[in-house]
């Protein structure tokens, strides 16, 4: 029978066979104690089962319960998978979805990044560190003018990709349409001027049954990458958009609202499942999720199980971790050991906030992933860039601090 595994972590619960039998059981048929024989018999190919019930050795009062629900009794789509393993029951106490074990058959349903890390290396043609990434920074209430000034500048650091702010709506000031094409003009001529090619993320907002016209609207002009504040819309719109052929944009997914499903170690869905595995199934490109040293920041076992549910082997194409909130250059040794040189470093303040302006940010975050692959000390790579130094001096070190 083709199933789909549910893990929970379950907290003071003192009759685990019991709980687990009235999840597997209430979650699909039902009842079963109390039907007749051939009713049973009926509804044996839809009734929940009890994998497994684990202790954990560190916790005497949490454990896991894995159940197995048929694949019979849902459609093939994320919010039915999710309704099933986890929806009236997570309304019921302590409990949390750790994870769920799709099959290879159920897995077919799922699209999975369209571009992945490849392909958006491949639009850049950068294979050998980590993107570099920037942010539009003070931009609501400024005109079309001040955003393209500020993507110049961000161009000129030779960062890899600018992403509108996750809160820039469609307004008059900066309308959507015009900010791709005054973007794409712009970074055409930085492109121009040295060489250096920067992809732009607009971001994609409005009305649900609004969002695929404009989508396909971006691709008609030209736009590079759209990013979507997945969370407020759901998984499944974020398929939508990634299956729909007229659209083939790379699709970066904004963590904005998932920490109401997440934060707490007691309820909602984990770190790993919702902001790792869930958006690469469903065809995220990059996956955004706090650092586990900035501002906004995740515990670190979190962010790096996030990451690697983002690029383990799977049927999938890799999704790139992009951990985010109060990265400056002198994180970037303790972000490269972490995450690797597959993943993108993403950085707001720590560009905008560098004393030689967005320019000079970009620069300082471009020499620290040089000196750090080529095995040297931040603090020897400042000798030589005065960019570095000036980064270094102002928001410190994190080979001297870490």
């Amino acid at each position: 029978m083709s199933e789909i595994i549910a893990t929970y972590l379950i907290q003071e619960e003192t009759n685990l066979e019991k709980k687990a039998e009235e999840i597997a059981l209430g979650l699909t048929v039902g009842s079963w104690t109390n039907l007749p024989e051939l009713e049973k018999t009926q509804l044996l190919k839809h009734k929940g089962r009890v994998v497994s019930i684990e202790g954990i050795s560190e916790r005497q009062d949490q454990s896991l319960i894995r159940i197995a629900y048929p694949t019979l009794n849902f459609s093939n789509d994320l919010p039915a998978i999710l309704v099933t393993v986890f929806g009236k029951l997570s309304l019921d106490g302590k409990i949390k979805l750790l994870d769920l074990q799709f099959n290879k058959a159920l897995k077919r349903a799922f699209p999975g990044p369209r571009f992945g890390i490849e392909g958006i290396r491949e639009r850049l043609n950068v294979y050998d560190r980590p993107l570099l990434m920037s942010i539009f920074k003070g931009i609501i209430g400024k005109d079309l003018a001040f955003l393209t000034e500020q993507l110049k500048q961000q161009a000129l650091g030779m960062v890899d990709l600018v992403k509108d702010d996750e809160i820039l709506f469609e307004n008059e000031l900066t309308p959507f349409e015009k900010r791709i094409t005054a973007g794409k003009q712009v970074l055409q001529e930085v492109f121009e001027q040295i060489g250096h090619r920067t992809l732009y993320a607009v971001n994609l907002t409005g009305r649900t049954s609004k969002l695929r016209d404009q989508a396909r609207r971006a691709r008609e002009l030209g736009a590079d990458l759209l990013l979507f504040n997945v969370f407020s819309y759901g998984l499944d719109v974020l398929q939508e958009l990634r299956e729909d052929d007229e659209i083939a944009l790379p699709l970066m997914a904004h963590p904005a609202v998932s920490g109401a499903l997440t934060s707490s170690p007691y309820y909602g869905i984990s770190h790993s499942l919702l902001l790792g595995k869930l958006l690469r199934y469903a065809g995220a490109d990059l996956g955004l999720f706090p650092s586990p040293y900035g501002t906004v920041a995740l515990e670190k076992t979190a962010a790096l199980s996030i990451a690697e549910e983002l690029t383990k082997e799977d049927d999938f194409k890799r999704t790139f971790p992009v951990p985010s909130a109060g990265i400056h250059p002198g994180l970037v040794p303790l972000l490269i050991r972490d995450f690797g040189i597959d993943s993108v470093i993403n950085a707001g303040g720590g560009v905008h906030g560098h004393p030689d302006g967005a320019r000079g940010g970009g620069m300082a975050f471009r020499q620290a992933i040089d000196t750090n692959l080529q095995g040297k000390l931040l603090s020897e790579g400042a000798k030589h860039y005065p960019e570095l130094q000036k980064a270094l001096k102002l928001w410190g070190n994190a080979e001297v601090t870490a």
